[in-house]
């Protein structure tokens, strides 16, 4: 990186980057640790010598700190699939439920922006349709970041929330559903594709706010696979060709999953049993009334720290699954 040349092939330059990212996100944290232990060693050696409450009162806080980054490190370890360095798209799909579902869709997407913020993820969104009366039916993102997929996929499934309805006026209890699906960004996939023949392409306006030009005219596009009726669609750019582009990733992303899909158990699983966005297909359950909690039907993993984990607060429940998967290898 320190050639003069070396932003003179920019996308060359990018993907360097990028390696070294994925390379500090697993080198330094093990030298943050080690760095830690040594400081921690050398207060041990000076309580040996003399007791001293302060000296005792923080080597008691950094030896729960140190238990905290060892358990971070070791998660890191869990993230060794092909896939899980890459960065990748992020689909959110309201589901049954009405308009309860299209407001949970769009919780859910909060809730994921405040997670890929705390993780320092970079997000792009590339397609959105609004509900007809509250939140939204889709959202399509780009997430870049250290390891993105092989996190994210650990969200991958049908979300379920208990609560008071606030579109009800006999304030009853509902249940809606709304599902997540990642793929990984490759721009190495090797798909034979006949884009005139095998896929169809639809064009339209984009909806939502964007400036004087990107809702009149049709800039967003949709392509779908017609043997698998596969979708991806982009209308974040202006630009008609870059959104159609974006969205040929995109599909061949998803073609990309599915034939893993046929070679993974686990994977195979999902795509067979993933079913209706509906009942007895949830992966993980949201309870707001009449307790206050969430569980993952999983991996068990639980908390009755609602608020925190609709702030965002998902990691124990991702770390949770990425042990399940590495004990499920084992066996």
């Amino acid at each position: 990186m320190g050639a003069s040349d070396f932003w003179s092939n920019p996308e060359a330059a990018q993907e360097t980057v990028k390696q070294l990212k994925q390379a500090k996100a697993v080198v330094e944290p093990v030298r943050d640790l080690l760095s830690r232990q040594e400081e921690l060693a050398t207060m041990i050696e000076m309580l040996a010598e003399e007791e001293d409450a302060s000296v005792r009162s923080e080597l008691d806080a950094g030896l729960v700190e140190l238990e905290t980054r060892v358990g971070q490190v070791e998660t890191l370890s869990y993230l060794s699939r092909p896939n899980d360095s890459r960065d990748c798209y992020f689909n959110i799909q309201a589901g049954t439920g009405g308009a309860d579902a299209c407001d949970w869709a769009e919780m859910m997407l909060r809730m994921y922006l405040r997670y890929f913020e705390g993780r320092d993820f970079s997000v792009e969104q590339l397609s959105r349709r609004d509900g007809e009366e509250a939140g939204i039916q889709s959202c399509n993102l780009l997430v870049r970041g250290a390891y993105a997929y092989g996190y994210l996929s650990c969200e991958m499934g049908v979300h379920r929330l208990v609560r008071i309805s606030p579109f009800s006026a006999q304030g009853k209890r509902e249940t809606s559903f709304a599902s997540v699906d990642v793929q990984p960004e490759m721009d190495d996939i090797e798909i034979e594709l006949d884009w005139d023949k095998d896929v169809r392409e639809d064009t339209y306006r984009s909806s939502g706010a964007g400036g004087q030009h990107v809702n009149k005219t049709s800039s967003a596009v949709r392509l779908t696979h017609l043997a698998t009726n596969t979708v991806a669609q982009c209308q974040n750019d202006r630009s008609q060709h870059k959104n159609r582009a974006s969205a040929r990733k995109m599909l061949k992303a998803r073609l990309f999953q599915l034939e893993e899909a046929k070679r993974d158990a686990e994977l195979s699983k999902y795509y067979g049993e993933k079913g209706q966005i509906s009942w007895g297909n949830a992966i993980r359950s949201y309870f707001l009334y009449p307790e206050q909690r969430v569980k993952d039907s999983r991996t068990a993993a639980m908390t009755s720290n609602t608020q925190g984990v609709l702030d965002g607060e998902i990691q124990m429940f991702i770390d949770a699954e990425l042990l399940r998967r590495v004990a499920a290898r084992g066996k």
